[in-house]
């Protein structure tokens, strides 16, 4: 079991326990909204570029409002079935390096849209696949900081993610990711110089 596979199967759960209206962290997008962004990704990679490209947003955005009136139950089997054999996350590899974190920091996206959440408890297994992410995307996720950026989880685990002086952000390797990613509904601390500390958190961060 990957990472990918073990967090689309809960954040399927997530998405039928919340039901289709409740607020995410995703701006102003309901879990539907938010589950009709992952099946378009998945199963219309041609309608899918304005994820990543301004300019084609009202095709994905088009595509999107094409699940207004599917059945809830109906959309997450879908999900939780995963992807069709036409969409390249079917290839094993593309689903687990690029699911993964697309999964995990979703289903966050539920768990946390509203007041009362808390982080789930510490998995050895989720939590060493979510570091090597934070390793291996922290310098991108971190590239429009103003000041150096070091990551560090509680045990003493480090990675630098923008080269100089500047901030350490502390928390658990899912708390790191979801921070990472843009994320304020997050449990870290973030240590340095008063004045590094604010540039920091004024900073743009993700992709």
């Amino acid at each position: 079991m990957t990472l990918a596979t073990t967090e689309r199967a809960a954040i399927c759960d997530a998405f039928a326990a919340a039901g289709p209206d409740r607020p995410t962290l995703c701006g102003e997008w309901t879990t539907r909204d938010l589950l009709a962004h992952l099946l378009v990704r998945e199963r219309q990679p041609w309608a899918s570029g304005g994820i990543l490209v301004k300019a084609l947003e009202p095709i994905t955005e088009k595509a999107m409002q094409g699940y207004a009136a599917t059945p809830w139950s109906e959309m997450i089997d879908a999900l939780r079935s995963g992807p069709p054999i036409w969409s390249p996350f079917w290839l094993g590899l593309v689903d687990r390096f690029a699911n993964a974190a697309e999964f995990f920091v979703h289903h966050e996206d539920v768990r946390r849209g509203e007041p009362g959440w808390s982080p789930r408890p510490p998995d050895a297994a989720r939590d060493a696949e979510v570091w090597a992410i934070v390793k291996r995307t922290g310098r991108t996720m971190h590239r429009s900081s103003p000041v150096g950026v070091r990551l560090r989880t509680p045990d003493g685990r480090e990675v630098v993610a923008r080269p100089g002086a500047g901030v350490t952000v502390v928390g658990e390797p899912g708390e790191l990711l979801l921070q990472a990613f843009g994320r304020s509904a997050v449990e870290v601390e973030i240590e340095g110089e008063p004045d590094a500390v604010v540039a920091f958190g004024t900073a743009g961060r993700g992709l």
